[in-house]
């Protein structure tokens, strides 16, 4: 995923960062690498992937080494124990299966001697009711904003994740929300971006996945911290990740309900 370009960066600049001080020196070369992990399991039929691979220093190229050879499992108490075969490298998957809301899962990676754990549990489905967009105040013609519309169930607390793609380039901006102002009903969310143009005949994307709290709250707090930084203002800070024993990243069981748009006007 893209994203974890922006997750790795901020955290690499954070084990570097000295705030209150007068002059801070950024040794950013020192920061020593971690294991970043990336797992989703989802209500499709498919295979459920992880991905491991190592942070970098902030001055290197973009390329974040893959780490193989690891031991990966999932776990969900009603459909047993899935190990993870690698392929390609630094890439491990599961046989296809659809996860199931309200079931907890539970991730095992087992690399240089040791063990990384997570646990996620897969919320309900709230579906993506539809897409509409809304053209720029200043009448810009390529600057374009998507609305999602949901309706958010009662008595219940959701929070989502929103991706977005653009002529199936993914947006880097993060996009979450919960219902806190909003519970029970009827959402237009705008999707505010600056990334990528939207210009006429273009074929926007969003995908929509409800989320646990945990992740919720991983998600949220590198939103929070996009532009951060030397030059953006805050020192950032790492997200509360779920992963144990210190690694970066994240598992998550959610839904995911995808909706498309093509650009008339």
């Amino acid at each position: 995923m893209k994203l974890k370009y922006l997750i790795i960066a901020l955290t690499v600049i954070l084990l570097a960062y000295t705030s209150c001080q007068k002059v801070i020196d950024l040794k950013l070369n020192n920061a020593a690498p971690q294991l970043v992990i990336e797992g989703n399991v989802t209500d499709q039929f498919q295979p459920q992937s992880v991905m491991l691979s190592t942070s970098v220093p902030f001055s290197a190229q973009s390329v974040y080494p893959p780490v193989s050879g690891a031991t990966v499992t999932i776990t969900d108490k009603a459909l047993g124990t899935f190990t993870l075969v690698e392929g390609p490298k630094g890439t491990y998957s599961t046989v296809p299966f659809k996860g199931n809301y309200g079931d907890t899962y539970t991730l095992s990676v087992q690399t240089g001697g040791k063990t990384y754990t997570a646990t996620s549990t897969m919320p309900n489905l709230v579906p993506l009711d539809s897409l509409t967009v809304r053209g720029d105040v200043f009448d810009n013609k390529n600057s374009r904003t998507i609305t999602v519309n949901y309706q958010d169930p009662p008595n219940i607390a959701n929070q989502y994740l929103f991706v977005m793609y653009i002529n199936n380039k993914q947006v880097n901006t993060i996009f979450t929300n919960d219902d806190s102002f909003t519970n029970g009903r009827y959402v237009q969310g705008d999707l505010f971006q600056n990334d990528i143009d939207i210009n006429l005949h273009d074929t926007v994307t969003v995908n929509m996945e409800c989320i646990d709290e945990n992740i919720y709250k991983y998600w949220f707090s590198l939103s929070q911290q996009q532009g951060s930084g030397p030059g953006g203002g805050t020192a950032p800070s790492n997200p509360p990740s779920n992963l144990s024993n210190n690694a970066l990243g994240y598992f998550s069981a959610h839904t995911a309900h995808t909706k498309a748009v093509v650009i008339e006007q």
